[in-house]
């Protein structure tokens, strides 16, 4: 994963795997095999650089558990094996928008002839309203 050019690193023992049954479609498979997932990763005591983890802990405030957990939990698929690479791949995509720095947009002016346009066409609608009323001069 790359953060603003830079990779970074997330070693794979920082996360926690839990397995439980899963609802849902399985049939007979449901009740005797731990399909579901959820995937924990602790964000505060990560290896990431310290600037890193305040951007995730800023923007992933409301998906924390009150000891700064962040819990991706997949239970879509019959089997364990997808449901894990599913969790991997939901908890990735929440880091990397938690990481993405969106651009700062600069305020621009309309061109002269673009309101020189919506002034032409405000006059002409008014015109074509007023022509509509009884009371208009002729």
């Amino acid at each position: 994963m790359y953060f603003n050019g830079r990779k970074i690193i997330l070693p794979i023992h920082e996360f926690q795997e839990t397995f439980h049954q899963s609802s849902g479609p399985g049939g007979q498979n449901v009740n005797k095999v731990a399909t579901a997932v959820r995937l924990s990763w602790n964000v505060a005591e990560s290896a990431l650089p310290e600037e890193v983890k305040k951007r995730l802990l800023e923007r992933l405030f409301g998906k924390l558990t009150i000891d700064g957990v962040l819990a991706v939990t997949s239970q879509t698929h019959r089997s364990q094996l997808q449901n894990r690479e599913a969790a991997r791949e939901r908890l990735l995509a929440l880091i990397r928008g938690a990481l993405h720095t969106p651009r700062v947009r600069r305020a621009t002016r309309p061109t002269r002839g673009s309101v020189k346009r919506r002034l032409d066409s405000k006059t002409k609608h008014s015109i074509k309203k007023s022509l509509r009323r009884k009371d208009h001069d002729e």
